[in-house]
């Protein structure tokens, strides 16, 4: 294979990357919104109050990749997340553009609770 075929597949590669970014991902009915800052890992703030990161918790980019939390340390993320059974952080998803742009998110159980949630469109009605 050429240079030049090479160079070509990975700018293909770089642009199907940063299209799959700019798309909604699958959330569940569970997954809250905040502001997430880690401290040093399990340590974070969330929604500015001290939380903690469940062993096997998962943190990923905006682009879907798995995120060490040390590469993030001190930066406030916009996020979506899930909680464990004990209410530590489970699945954490720095939020990309189009996610952003959906700015109807519960940021409480409690706004779930009240609000219907459509998985195909990935949007939230306020009852």
């Amino acid at each position: 294979m050429n240079r030049c075929a090479i160079a070509a597949l990975f700018a293909a590669a770089a642009v199907s990357l940063s299209a799959h970014a700019q798309t909604h991902r699958p959330f569940t009915p569970q997954t809250l919104r905040g502001e997430l800052v880690v401290q040093q890992s399990p340590d974070v703030t969330l929604n500015g109050k001290a939380a903690r990161m469940a062993p096997g918790a998962r943190l990923r980019s905006d682009a879907h990749m798995l995120l060490p939390p040390g590469s993030v340390a001190g930066q406030k993320l916009t996020v979506h997340y899930t909680l464990d059974p004990n209410g530590l952080l489970m699945d954490v998803w720095v939020l990309n553009s189009a996610e952003l742009a959906n700015k109807t998110w519960p940021r409480t159980a409690q706004e779930a609770a009240t609000w219907a949630f459509d998985p195909a469109t990935q949007t939230w009605l306020k009852r």
